[in-house]
């Protein structure tokens, strides 16, 4: 052990090369022995090596695999999506349509309804005005005949003495006896 450990002391005694050469002593390199272990490496490493990149392959071939499974249902869900929003759009433009169609019905329709309305108001009004001066004619007509009729009276009673009454009475009494005559 000591010569081991002279070794590595005598390790940090020795000068660095003062240039850079090519060692042509074969025993120095020791290719041989680097060669044997490279092959043992190559030999028993191969296998772990190639069980390696075949176990990364076969991880980067299901990512891959499951990463299109994935983006296929995406694609699905997203052509799902598009077909609800262009149907969703397509009843909102009916409901829109429809909207704007019930609208002009009722806009209509109210205004049928105020157009009759103002039309029987308008007949109310017209019956109305008809109507007072129906009133007013006839409240005309009789103040007009009650003062006709006082008139008269007071013409008769300052006019008639009881002789010309009492004839008038007889020329009326006349007259229905002869009106009577003639019905039977």
């Amino acid at each position: 052990m000591k010569n081991v450990t002279d070794s590595f002391v005598s390790l940090g005694h020795w000068r660095s090369a003062g240039s850079f050469g090519f060692n042509t002593d074969i025993f120095a390199t020791n290719p041989i022995n680097l060669s044997v272990v490279i092959g043992v490496l190559i030999f028993f490493g191969k296998g772990v090596f190639s069980d390696l990149l075949d176990n990364r392959k076969l991880r980067i071939v299901n990512t891959i695999r499951n990463s299109e499974e994935l983006c296929g249902r995406a694609v699905e869900q997203l052509e799902k999506a598009r077909a609800r929003l262009r149907k969703v759009e397509m009843e909102a433009d009916q409901f829109r349509m429809n909207g704007y169609s019930e609208i002009e019905r009722d806009k209509l329709n109210l205004i049928n309804s105020i157009y009759k309305t103002l039309e029987q108001l308008e007949n109310y009004k017209n019956e109305t005005i008809h109507f007072e001066q129906q009133r007013v004619i006839n409240q005309v007509r009789l103040r007009v005949f009650q003062q006709a009729l006082q008139g008269a009276l007071g013409t008769l009673n300052s006019c008639l003495s009881n002789e010309l009454h009492l004839r008038t009475i007889n020329a009326n009494i006349g007259m229905f006896g002869a009106m009577k005559e003639i019905t039977d």
